[in-house]
């Protein structure tokens, strides 16, 4: 049986409880509809084994009152073939035969569609298969009603019955289909991102270390912020550990790039040097054991990490500094400015040089301080529209602001990452790492 010819006609009030259904809620969206409707006319594909119907008359208008093109298959072969990017929606005629059938008579169609209305959705759920970002009408007479709203739950957008189809409501069903379909896509998407960011941040929080820092008096306090979207961890890595003697041990450490190979890399040598500090190793045994780590595990030879270790005392006064190539920690004390550690003599990034030495430096801290460790991210960040960089002497004065206003720990480090990415004028494109140990004597 082919698709009616549509008759422009009124809807009465007196129309089935579907149609009248279809046109409130297809005249509820139009306002959406026709302020995000795209400037181009809607595609139409009609599934209908007798393409010779009254769809290709040209009185089906959308909101904007443009002709909605048409096109017509007579089977699912020819609609995949059709199924170009441009066509909008779709509409099934669920009298279909189901491919390799014989045809049947005028007379008998609706009989048969009745006897296999399994067979008839999966071939609605083939064409949501091959077609899942478009909008889906089913077509159906009257007496099949039930197996229409049945097509509505397996994912069509709506249904409309043969006998009460005109243009006006075909055109009206046409945009609220494609709309519905843009919402649904919209939403799916939404819940898919917060999925995402829910598995992402069960991921960070197996990956970044818990800090073993039991019997200890010095606080802790971290921020990490990869620098690729949607990245889970970057190229940055931190740690922090207690040894039964008493020593806190800390380091940060960079490897260089900012793809996952890298940051599989740090990961690496998080855990290499917990274990191994753990075990008693420090300083230049320690650097040269993870430089022979970094050696085996990097995926190429130009990979390379710098690093910076301190292990502070018992007492809490005095500290061994080991840097790897990379920046000097920032130390802060009560009623005096932050400045940098002594940096001089530091030995070279690991993976550089085959049989470097990396000398330990000894510190004073004094009874009350707060040592802020850090990678190059921080200061690499643009002031402004020019070239110039935040820098250590900028990350210093920036510092030493926000110690004027009374900030420390966690503050301190949320707001001095804020501010250098608002002084870049953005997200910063490097990888971002900051630990703070402090101390206050009593």
């Amino acid at each position: 049986m082919p698709v009616p010819v549509p008759r422009q006609r009124d809807t009465s009030a007196t129309e089935s409880a579907h149609t009248a259904h279809t046109a409130h809620v297809a005249h509820a969206s139009q306002a959406v509809v026709h302020a995000t409707a795209p400037q181009t006319s809607l595609t139409l594909l009609v599934i209908e084994d007798d393409p010779a119907g009254g769809l290709t008359v040209p009185e089906i208008l959308d909101a904007d009152r443009h002709r909605i093109r048409l096109r017509t298959a007579r089977n699912l072969t020819e609609a995949a073939r059709l199924l170009t990017p441009d066509v909008h929606c779709i509409l099934l005629d669920l009298s279909l035969p189901e491919p390799g059938a014989a045809t049947a008579g005028a007379g008998s169609r609706t009989a048969v569609a009745t006897d296999t209305a399994v067979d008839q959705l999966a071939i609605l759920r083939e064409v949501l298969r091959i077609a899942p970002r478009h909008a889906v009408l089913v077509l159906t007479a009257e007496a099949d009603a039930e197996r229409a709203a049945e097509a509505v739950r397996v994912g069509a957008q709506d249904f409309l019955l043969r006998d009460e189809l005109d243009g006006r409501l075909l055109s009206r069903a046409i945009r609220y289909a494609v709309e519905r379909k843009r919402a649904d896509i919209a939403q799916y998407k939404l819940a898919e991102s917060k999925l995402r960011a829910q598995e992402n941040a069960r991921l960070e929080r197996g990956l970044l270390p818990n800090p073993l820092l039991e019997g200890s008096d010095l606080r802790f306090a971290a921020r990490y912020r990869p620098g690729r979207s949607r990245a889970l961890l970057g190229g940055d890595f931190y740690d922090t550990v207690r040894t039964p003697d008493g020593t806190v041990h800390a380091m940060i450490g960079d490897v260089c790039g900012h793809g996952p190979d890298e940051a599989a890399l740090g990961v690496e040598l998080r855990i290499a040097w917990r274990a191994l500090t753990l075990a008693g190793l420090c300083g230049d045994d320690l650097l040269s054991t993870l430089q022979e780590v970094l050696e085996v595990e990097r995926p190429c030879e130009e990979i390379f990490a710098t690093l910076c270790t301190v292990d502070i005392s018992p007492d809490g006064r005095r500290a061994g500094l080991c840097l790897a190539g990379h920046p000097a920690p920032l130390i802060t004390r009560p009623g005096r400015p932050a400045r940098l550690l002594p940096y001089e003599n530091n030995g070279p990034a690991l993976g550089l040089l085959p049989k470097a030495r990396w000398p330990r430096r000894q510190v004073e801290l004094g009874g009350s301080w707060s040592l802020m460790l850090y990678t190059d991210g921080l200061i690499e960040g643009r002031i402004g529209d020019g070239k110039e960089r935040l820098g250590q002497d900028g990350m210093v004065e920036m510092i030493n602001r926000h110690l004027d206003q009374g900030l420390s720990g966690e503050a301190l480090l949320e707001a001095s990452v804020t501010e250098a990415r608002r002084l870049n004028g953005g997200e910063l494109t490097d990888d971002v790492a900051v630990v703070m140990l402090s101390r206050a004597e009593s």
